[in-house]
C-alpha cells in the first residue's frame, strides 16, 4: 500500500492538517470546489492480474520500457528535460507520462530507474522566478531531422510534465513536488497576463484544462487562495470547448482542411464563425480528445449545468457526425465524418481515454464509464502490436489492408502513406510517445474510494486493491473475471476487522436483468444513477459475484451499415493477414504491412431485430484467462450470415463503399449465403467492422 497519508487530509489556510468529509481516505476537493464524486487511491494501490498484467509486462519489455533505446534521438541523453540541446518539446514527457504510472503500477524497479532522471531534473532546476523544463536558447536553433528543438518556453509540454509530477507525488510522497508546483503556479499567475497560453504555440490554448486540473489538485492539498486566482486566469484563456460544444450543429459551413491550412489557421481557429464539433475539419481530434475534459474540470470551480450539458452534447454530435462503433470517431488530425475507412490517431485513444477518466471521478456519471469501457475493449487493443514494439497512426473501422498505397485521409501525402501500417516511425511520432499512458492509466481507475469511506469498482478487469475504508481500516479486494469476453466479476475481500462501509458497482446501460451475490446469496441493493450501492457490514472472507448478461444488438452506422456488438464488445470480421516487412530509407523507419488472405467483401443478410438470437450464434471458446487481443487467442466469436458483394473492391488499399451499397441493398442476383465468422474487434488487425445490410426483400 502506497503511504498517502496526506492524501487524506486538507491543509487548512493555517496551516494545520484537517480531515476533509466524514470518513474520507482520499484526497477530496477543497471548499468552494465542488465535491468530487470519486476519489482517486494513490498510485501502486492497484495491481494488475491474468491478461492485464500480461498487457501490461508486454508494455515494459516493448516501447514503454525500452524508447530510451529505440527512440533515442528524440528522449535520449540530448532531450531538452535532461538539459540536452536536443528535443524540448512534448515528446520526452509524453514517454514519462505513461512510463511512470507503468513503473509503480508493475513495481517496477529499473523502469523507475529510467524515469528518475526526468523527474530529479525537472526537481532540482527550476529558476528562481519558478520557470521549469527546458532550458530555452538564447535564439531560436536551427532544424534538425526529426527534433522539436525550439519554442522551449511555450507553456503546452509543461502541462504534460506537470500530470507526471502529479503522478509522481502520489506514488511517492516527495514533498518537493509540492514547493516545486507551488512556485510554477506563482510563475503563471506572473506571467501569463503577458505571455498568455497561445503565445508561442495554439497548442496549450486548447489543452488548458491539463494545466487547470493539476492547479485544483495542488489547492486540495494546500489551500492556496491563489491557485484559485490561477484557476479563473487559465479558464479564460483556454479555447472555448463549452461555446463550441453547445453550437448547433451546422453541416453546411463546413471548411475543408487544406482551406484551413492555406489560411494558416489551425485547424479549429475560433476566427471562423459557426465552429461546432459537427464541422468536417473543422476541429484538431487530440484537441478534441483532450478539450473534451475542460467544461467539467472547471465545473469544479464554476458548478454550472451547463458544463455537463455541453460535454454530452459534444459526445452525441461527435458520433453523429464522425463516430466509429469502437466508441472513437473519423478524425485523421481533423474530424473527417462517420465513413469507416476514416482513420482515428492513436493519441486521440489515448488522450480521450484520460479525459474519461478525469470526467467520471468529478461527475460520477456511468455514462462516461461506459464509453471509455467501449474504447478500451474495441479501440484501444488493436492499434499496438500484441509485444507493444509497434504500433499504427491510424486505425479505422473498416481496414482490410495496411500498406503504404493506402490513401483514405488528407493526412496521406503529409506522411507518405505510412499512416496505417505498424511502425515505430511511421505516420508521426507523437503517437510513439503519447500511447503509453493508455492501459497503465486505466488501471489506475478500476477502484475509487468513495466520499464516505467506502471502495467503487467502476471497471472491470483482473486486479487486486489495497486501501483503506470506514475509519482507516485496510481492505484488499481480488477481482477475478473474464470481462469483458465473460459476463461475471468476482471480488473477494480481505479485511483486518469487520466494519461496515458501501460498495459501489457499476451497472453497465448495455446489460438487463444483472444479478448481484454476497456469499453465493442473492443480494438485492440500492440502485442509485446506474450504481448498485451494497452497504453493509463486511468481514474478512465476504466474496460478491456481480453477474451481466451480455444481449447481443445491432446498429446502423454510415450508409446503413450494420454492426454487431455483445455487451461492451463490438465485432468484426474475422480476417487472417500475411506481413511483410519494408523499409524505403526515408526517414520512417522499417515498417510491417499487412495483406488479407481470406475474403472481406461482405453483406450481413438483414436482422429481426427482434428475435437476433435466431440470426447469430454466441461461440465461447476454451480461454484460460491469458493475453487475448489477437485472432488466435480470442475468446469469442459469433457467427452470422452474410453474401459477398463482387462489385465491392479496394480503393487506393482502402474497403472504400461503392455507389451501390445504401441503406437499402438489395441480394444480388446468384448469391451464395455463407456463415462467417466475427470476433472482438480489439483482437482484430484487418476487419469490416460496418457491414452493407442486404435486404432480402
Amino acid at each position: 500500500m502506497s503511504f498517502f497519508l496526506v492524501a487524506c487530509q486538507q491543509i487548512s489556510d493555517s496551516g494545520k492538517g484537517e480531515l476533509g468529509a466524514a470518513h474520507s481516505n482520499y484526497l477530496q476537493n477543497r471548499a468552494p470546489l465542488e465535491p468530487l464524486a470519486y476519489l482517486e487511491l494513490p498510485l501502486g494501490s492497484i495491481a494488475p492480474r491474468g491478461w492485464l498484467k500480461e498487457q501490461l509486462d508486454h508494455m515494459a519489455s516493448g516501447m514503454t520500457g525500452n524508447l530510451d533505446s529505440i527512440y533515442p534521438e528524440v528522449v535520449g541523453p540530448r532531450n531538452g528535460w535532461l538539459g540536452g540541446d536536443g528535443d524540448g518539446w512534448e515528446r520526452g514527457p509524453y514517454w514519462i507520462d505513461g512510463l511512470l504510472p507503468l513503473a509503480y503500477i508493475l513495481n517496477d524497479e529499473k523502469l523507475k530507474a529510467k524515469l528518475r532522471p526526468w523527474i530529479e531534473w525537472t526537481l532540482t532546476h527550476q529558476t528562481e522566478e519558478g520557470y521549469i523544463g527546458p532550458v530555452p536558447f538564447d535564439r531560436e536553433p536551427e532544424n534538425e531531422r526529426g527534433l522539436q528543438r525550439g519554442q522551449r518556453k511555450d507553456w503546452w509540454p509543461k502541462m504534460v510534465m506537470l500530470k507526471i509530477l502529479q503522478q509522481y507525488y502520489s506514488a511517492t510522497g516527495d514533498e518537493r513536488v509540492i514547493d516545486v508546483l507551488t512556485k510554477y503556479f506563482k510563475y503563471q499567475l506572473n506571467n501569463l497576463p503577458v505571455r498568455p497560453l497561445d503565445d508561442l504555440t495554439f497548442w496549450a490554448n486548447r489543452r488548458g484544462a491539463d494545466n487547470l486540473q493539476v492547479v485544483y489538485w495542488l489547492y486540495n492539498i494546500t489551500g492556496d487562495a491563489f491557485l484559485l486566482d490561477l484557476g479563473n486566469l487559465i479558464d479564460e484563456q483556454t479555447f472555448p470547448w463549452t461555446t463550441v460544444f453547445l453550437n448547433e450543429p451546422n453541416r453546411t459551413d463546413s471548411v475543408p482542411y487544406r482551406f484551413y491550412k492555406m489560411k494558416g489557421y489551425p485547424f479549429d481557429t475560433t476566427e471562423i464563425n459557426g465552429t461546432s464539433v459537427s464541422q468536417i475539419g473543422s476541429i484538431h481530434t487530440v484537441n478534441f480528445a483532450q478539450g473534451l475534459k475542460q467544461p467539467i474540470i472547471r465545473f469544479q470551480q464554476e458548478p454550472d449545468p451547463k458544463y455537463l450539458k455541453a460535454v454530452k452534447k459534444a459526445l452525441h454530435d461527435i458520433k453523429k457526425y464522425h463516430g466509429q462503433p469502437q466508441g472513437m470517431y473519423g478524425g485523421d488530425e481533423p474530424l473527417h465524418g462517420t465513413d469507416p475507412v476514416q482513420g482515428i490517431e492513436f493519441c486521440a485513444i489515448s488522450e480521450e481515454m484520460f479525459s474519461l477518466e478525469s470526467i467520471l471521478k468529478i461527475t460520477g456519471d456511468m455514462a462516461f464509464a461506459d464509453l471509455l469501457e467501449k474504447i478500451t475493449y474495441n479501440a484501444l487493443p488493436t492499434q499496438a502490436s500484441d509485444d507493444f514494439s509497434s504500433r499504427q497512426y491510424f486505425q479505422a473501422a473498416n481496414q482490410v489492408e495496411l500498406s503504404d498505397r493506402v490513401e483514405t485521409s488528407f493526412e496521406a501525402e503529409n506522411h507518405k502513406k505510412t499512416n496505417f501500417v505498424y511502425g515505430i516511425l511511421t505516420g508521426y511520432p507523437c503517437c510513439t510517445t503519447n500511447m503509453h499512458q493508455s492501459w497503465p492509466k486505466f488501471t489506475q481507475n478500476l477502484f475509487y474510494g468513495t466520499p464516505e469511506g467506502g471502495v467503487a469498482a467502476l471497471l472491470y478487469a483482473p486486479s487486486t486493491v489495497e486501501m483503506k475504508v470506514a475509519d482507516g481500516i485496510v481492505l484488499k479486494i481480488t477481482e477475478t473475471t473474464g470481462f469483458p469476453f465473460r459476463n461475471t466479476v468476482d471480488f473477494k475481500l480481505t479485511l483486518d476487522r469487520s466494519a461496515r462501509f458501501p460498495f459501489h458497482l457499476r451497472i453497465p446501460e448495455w446489460t438487463k436483468n444483472f444479478t448481484i451475490q454476497i456469499n453465493q446469496k442473492v443480494f438485492e441493493p440500492v440502485i442509485k444513477n446506474n450504481i448498485a450501492i451494497l452497504e453493509r457490514e463486511w468481514k474478512d472472507g465476504d466474496t460478491v459475484t456481480l453477474t451481466l448478461p451480455m444481449q447481443l444488438t445491432t446498429s446502423i452506422w454510415h450508409k446503413g451499415a450494420t454492426v454487431v456488438e455483445r455487451g461492451p464488445l463490438v465485432y468484426a470480421l474475422k480476417i487472417r493477414g500475411e506481413e511483410k516487412t519494408k523499409n524505403r530509407n526515408d526517414g520512417y523507419g522499417e515498417f510491417t504491412e499487412i495483406y488479407p488472405v481470406d475474403d472481406w467483401n461482405y453483406g450481413l443478410l438483414r436482422f429481426d431485430r427482434d428475435d437476433i438470437n435466431q440470426s447469430v450464434r454466441v461461440v465461447e471458446k476454451n480461454w484460460d484467462g491469458s493475453y487475448p487481443w489477437n485472432l488466435e487467442n480470442a475468446p469469442i466469436e459469433l457467427m452470422v450470415k452474410g453474401t459477398k458483394l463482387s462489385e465491392w473492391k479496394l480503393v487506393k488499399g482502402a474497403p472504400v463503399f461503392p455507389r451501390s451499397i445504401n441503406e437499402t441493398t438489395q441480394m444480388p442476383k446468384n448469391s451464395v449465403i455463407e456463415e462467417i465468422t466475427l470476433v472482438p474487434y480489439g483482437c482484430s488487425t484487418l476487419r469490416i467492422t460496418e457491414f452493407p445490410t442486404i435486404d432480402l426483400r
